[in-house]
């Protein structure tokens, strides 16, 4: 029989205290200096925006519930944020879908104050997307998680759920309970406000289901101390296609790197002076502000007749450029720029042009150049800042989009239309802008002006 030693009461003690200070240096204290955006008892620092959809605040929690007969509601901060890490949890209904809005605007020109922006997706449903990126009423889906399995399975349904959102620069980046779930760089918008959705119900949908949020805190200062990285490849969406765009059919017009697709709008190649490809940009480069005398238009070298496209560009103080369609190279072959309707792009505050044209306020940015005025309330971002010019053209019907509004609308080959032609610069042109299709044309007018996410679908007759 063997007996056991009895330890002596000091080394006992001494054991069971290092094993306690082993045990808490697995819990270390969170020392991270958050700001809690919600104090647990009121929504003081929150506002309602859309929909009707209930929101209240019960033992500690904001809770959401969804009603009939209402869009889409959004109880978002008071208070801006650009860049942020972002933590909460919430537990939902796993009849539900929902999302936390970051960087997200409303505007009263934006669709009558529709809430758009980026959104991090609550997904209880079969396809689990939880921790995606959505962007909403914009531009859709930008990261899914179809090729992140461990996020996918990270997402407890009926429990609460923790998320961590870093929006940094153009990097947003999502983990779901401590699962890296999407990695996106994307500089759509850089600052919003953060907002809890919930989402609209149809008929078929039960009404009175609820989304919980709770521990919702924020930091802003010394991100770069806190950041996390991810392992995960990041989603690039400058020069690409988003995952909507694709199904809908789009193509990028110009692939971020090469000439491909471009020619000089008098030449059969691409102009070797007056343009730069840099870092994905597209950069007509300044030559004393006159027409078309450096490197030249250029063109797409396919014709195009009803068409979306879209083209992000970006000025610099003063200048002068425009996007043109259903262009013929074959007309003025003399001094100046190609002939075709103009998307015109301007510096309204400093460039004269603004004051000019044989329609009063036809040759402002947005404008249909020397026709017709774009609206003046129109959303147009600080020189230096991108914006996205949006055309459409379908039987002849053409609409001129800035940032997301519609600025102006008119129809091609109306009585209207060639009266506003008759009193223009282009009344010397026969038939100006009625050809049934042209090129593409982005213009070279001595400025530096810069384009990236030039985008086209083309559109059947029957569509």
């Amino acid at each position: 029989m063997k007996v056991r030693a009895k330890l002596p009461s000091t080394l006992f003690c001494a054991i069971m205290l290092a094993t306690l200070l082993i045990g808490c240096a697995g819990k270390e204290k969170d020392i991270t200096p958050w700001v809690h955006l919600f104090d647990g008892k009121t929504l003081n620092g929150w506002n309602q925006k859309g929909g009707e959809a209930k929101y209240e605040v019960v033992d500690g929690t904001i809770v959401g519930t969804t009603v009939h007969d209402t869009p889409n509601s959004f109880m978002t901060t008071n208070e801006m944020y650009g860049d942020f890490i972002l933590e909460l949890e919430y537990k939902v209904d796993s009849s539900m879908n929902s999302g936390i809005q970051i960087r997200s605007n409303s505007i009263p020109t934006y669709r009558n104050g529709r809430v758009h922006g980026y959104q991090i997706e609550i997904d209880p449903s079969e396809r689990a997307w939880s921790g995606g990126i959505f962007d909403e009423a914009r531009r859709g889906w930008l990261n899914t998680l179809d090729n992140n399995p461990k996020a996918q399975q990270a997402f407890k349904q009926n429990d609460w759920n923790h998320y961590r959102v870093e929006a940094i620069g153009d990097t947003i980046k999502t983990w779901i309970n401590d699962v890296p779930a999407a990695y996106l760089i994307d500089d759509k918008t850089a600052s919003g406000f953060i907002a809890l959705q919930v989402h609209s119900i149809g008929k078929n949908k039960k009404e009175g289901t609820s989304i919980v949020w709770k521990n919702i805190k924020i930091l802003t200062d010394n991100l770069e101390t806190y950041s996390r990285k991810s392992p995960l490849t990041p989603i690039v969406t400058k020069n690409k296609l988003t995952v909507g765009e694709e199904k809908d059919n789009w193509k990028l017009l110009w692939d971020g790197e090469t000439t491909n697709g471009w020619r000089g709008a008098r030449l059969d190649g691409f102009p070797e002076t007056g343009w730069e490809i840099k870092d994905g940009i597209l950069t007509v480069l300044p030559s004393g502000g006159e027409e078309s005398a450096a490197g030249g238009d250029i063109v797409t070298t396919d014709l195009y007749g009803d068409f979306e496209l879209k083209v992000d560009f970006k000025l610099t103080e003063g200048a002068n450029s425009g996007i043109k369609y259903y262009v013929n190279t074959d007309l003025n072959k003399g001094p100046g720029s190609s002939i075709g309707l103009e998307y015109q792009i301007l510096d309204d505050a400093r460039h004269p042009d603004a004051k000019l044209g044989n329609h009063e306020g036809s040759r402002t940015v947005a404008s249909l150049y020397d026709l017709i005025q774009a609206d003046p309330n129109k959303p147009i971002n600080p020189i230096g800042e991108w914006n996205t010019a949006h055309i459409k053209s379908v039987n002849n019907h053409v609409e001129h989009w800035l940032n997301g509004t519609k600025v102006l609308e008119y129809e091609r080959k109306s009585d209207d239309y060639r009266k506003l032609v008759s009193e223009s610069k282009y009344v010397k042109w026969p038939n100006f802008g009625e050809g049934d299709e042209g090129h593409i044309l982005l213009q070279d007018h001595g400025d530096l002006v810069s384009f990236k996410n030039i985008k086209i679908k083309s559109i059947n007759k029957s569509e």
